[in-house]
C-alpha cells in the first residue's frame, strides 16, 4: 500500500527514495544522505565493493561519481526499521569539492531518486513513528542553535519527556471521558459509571497537572531570544579576566601566557531589567600563524559576527596599539562597547592621559575598567543592559522580551550548560495547547457542576483533541508544513 503524507502544499510520497546532501557548505567533507525502499539497490549501482546484507555496517570503498570518475568514500547503512526515519538509510562520506559533490547528486537523481524537501528526513521520522512531534522540533532547534543555553533547551525537547508527560495528562482526561460517556450512551436504563462529584474531582486533578506543566517549563522561546554579547580584543587585554568579574564567576582561565582561550566561553549574565549569554573567544590577532590560529579565530569572527553586542577590550597598559587599531578592522559589530582593561596597572593620573588618547586613535568613548579592582564594572553591566534594551525596542519588542522566565542554569566541569533538572523544556506552540485543553477542562468542570454533561463531554474531547495536537499526527497539516519548512534540506 502506498502511504502519502500532505502537509499543507507539500507531498511526502513515503514509498519514494529520497536524496539530498546533509553537510554544510564549504566544508572539506562532503556527506550525501539516502532514505528510503531503494536505499541499498542505489548505492549498490554506485558504490564499490558490495555491500553486506548485515543491518548496518560501515564501508570503505570508492563511489562512482560518472562513468569515468570515481572517488574514495565511505558508506554508512542503516537498515530499517532501526534507523533515523525508520527506512533503509545511507550516508555517503567524501573528501571533495562542491562540483564532485554536485555531480554525484546528478548521478543519483538520474537514476530515479527524488531530490528531499526540506526537513523531510526528520518529517519521515515523524511520520513513521520513530520520533513525536516536539522530538521533531527539536531536530531543528539543535541544528540552528547559536550558544549552549539554546542547546541545553533543545536537548530537553529531544529527550520525549513532553510527551511521556502530555500523554499521562491526556490518558486522565480520556478515562474520565470514556466513563462519562457510557453514562450518557445508558441513561436510559439508570447505569452511572462515574458520578458528577468524581468526574469534576479528577478533572480538576488533571488541570492542576497541566498548569504544573506550565509553571515548571521553560519557554524554549525566552532561551532563543537570550541575546548573544561577545568580549572581543588582543591576546592577553584582559578579556577572560573582564567576564569572569561580570559573572561572578571563574568561567575561564586567567594567565599572562598569550593564546589561552581557544575555544568560544560562555556564561549567563543577568541585568539590572534583562539576561544575556556572555561569552570570552580566542584573542583576535593580525595574521595567524598556524592552523589553530586560524581555526581559533574563524570560531571568535563568526561568533562576534552572530551577537548582539560586542565589547571591545583594550589593554590601556600597552605602550603601543597599533595592534589593536588592526584588531579592531575584523569586526563589525551591531553595537559596539568600547573598554580599556587594566586601569588598575596605571595612576590615575597615567590613566586619564591614555584613555583620551584611546577616545582620539578609535575615536569612541572608552570606559576605564579594572576586573582586579571593579572599577566601572557597574557602569559596564548598566551599559550593556542599556544597549539591549534600545535593540529590543528597536525590534519593536517590550524590553521584558528576553528579561524574564529564564531559571538559573548550571555548568559542569567542562563548562557544559545543563538547565535545571527535572524541568520540560516547551515552544510557544506546546504553551497554547496546554492554556487551550486548560481552559476547555476548567469549561467542561463548570458544566459538569449544573448538570449539563453533554457540553460537559464535548469541552472533555476539545482538551484531549488540544493535548494530542502536541505530539500526535492529528496535529493541523499547517502546523506540521510551519514546523518543517524551517529545516534545512538533508535534515
Amino acid at each position: 500500500m502506498t502511504k502519502v503524507y500532505a502537509v499543507a502544499h507539500k507531498m511526502y510520497e513515503l514509498n519514494d527514495t529520497v536524496v539530498a546532501v546533509s553537510s554544510p557548505t564549504g566544508g572539506q567533507r562532503a556527506i550525501v544522505r539516502i532514505t528510503g525502499p531503494d536505499t541499498i539497490e542505489s548505492c549498490e549501482q554506485i558504490f564499490k565493493p558490495s555491500i553486506p546484507k548485515e543491518s548496518s555496517a560501515v564501508i570503505s570503498g570508492s563511489v562512482g561519481i560518472d562513468p569515468e570518475l570515481r572517488v574514495d568514500a565511505k558508506l554508512y547503512l542503516f537498515s530499517a526499521p532501526h534507523s533515523y526515519t525508520g527506512d533503509d538509510v545511507a550516508e555517503i562520506h567524501i573528501y571533495t569539492d562542491p562540483s564532485v559533490t554536485e555531480a554525484l547528486m546528478s548521478n543519483l537523481l538520474g537514476k530515479g531518486l527524488r531530490m528531499a524537501g526540506p526537513g523531510e528526513f526528520t518529517a519521515r521520522a515523524y511520520l513513521n513513528g520513530r520520533i513525536d512531534l516536539a522530538q521533531a522540533e527539536a531536530v531543528n532547534e539543535i541544528i540552528t542553535t547559536s550558544n549552549r543555553y539554546q542547546l541545553a533547551a533543545a536537548e530537553k525537547l529531544l529527550t520525549g519527556r513532553l510527551a511521556q508527560t502530555t500523554s499521562k495528562i491526556c490518558s486522565e482526561l480520556i478515562d474520565c471521558l470514556s466513563l462519562l460517556e457510557a453514562g450518557l450512551d445508558f441513561s436510559q436504563e439508570d447505569i452511572e459509571f462515574i458520578t458528577r462529584r468524581e468526574a469534576v474531582e479528577r478533572l480538576a486533578k488533571a488541570k492542576e497537572h497541566l498548569e504544573q506543566l506550565l509553571a515548571g517549563s521553560i519557554s524554549y522561546e525566552v532561551v532563543i531570544d537570550l541575546p548573544a554579547v561577545g568580549i572581543a580584543g588582543a591576546p592577553n587585554a584582559g578579556k577572560s579576566s573582564l567576564l569572569n568579574k561580570l559573572l561572578g564567576k571563574d568561567r575561564s582561565i586567567v594567565s599572562d601566557q598569550q593564546k589561552t582561550t581557544r575555544d568560544v566561553l560562555t556564561g549567563l549574565l543577568t541585568l539590572r531589567h534583562c539576561r544575556c549569554v556572555l561569552f570570552d573567544c580566542a584573542g583576535l590577532i593580525q595574521s595567524p600563524t598556524n592552523i589553530l590560529d586560524e581555526l581559533a579565530q574563524q570560531a571568535a569572527v563568526e561568533a562576534l559576527q552572530n551577537s548582539s553586542v560586542v565589547i571591545f577590550c583594550v589593554d590601556i597598559s600597552k605602550p603601543d596599539w597599533a595592534e589593536d587599531i588592526a584588531i579592531r578592522e575584523l569586526i563589525d559589530p551591531k553595537v559596539l562597547i568600547a573598554v580599556s582593561a587594566k586601569s588598575d596597572l596605571l595612576s590615575k593620573d597615567e590613566s586619564a592621559k591614555r584613555l583620551s588618547r584611546l577616545n582620539d586613535i578609535f575615536d569612541t568613548g572608552f570606559l576605564a575598567t579594572s576586573a582586579e579592582t571593579g572599577t566601572g564594572m557597574a557602569l559596564l553591566k548598566d551599559t550593556i543592559d542599556g544597549k539591549l534594551i534600545e535593540l529590543a525596542l528597536g525590534k519593536g519588542s517590550q524590553p521584558h522580551s528576553f528579561a524574564a522566565g529564564v531559571p538559573s542554569a548550571k555548568q559542569d566541569t567542562a563548562g557544559v550548560v545543563a538547565l535545571p533538572e527535572g524541568m520540560l523544556c516547551i515552544t510557544a506552540r506546546h504553551r497554547q495547547r496546554a492554556r487551550e485543553a486548560i481552559e476547555n477542562v476548567s469549561e467542561s468542570i463548570s458544566e459538569l457542576k449544573t448538570g449539563n454533561d453533554e457540553v460537559a463531554v464535548m469541552m472533555l474531547r476539545a482538551a484531549c483533541q488540544a493535548i494530542s495536537d502536541i505530539e500526535q499526527q492529528s496535529i493541523d497539516e499547517r502546523i506540521l508544513d510551519n514546523i518543517f519548512s524551517r529545516f534545512c534540506i538533508g535534515k
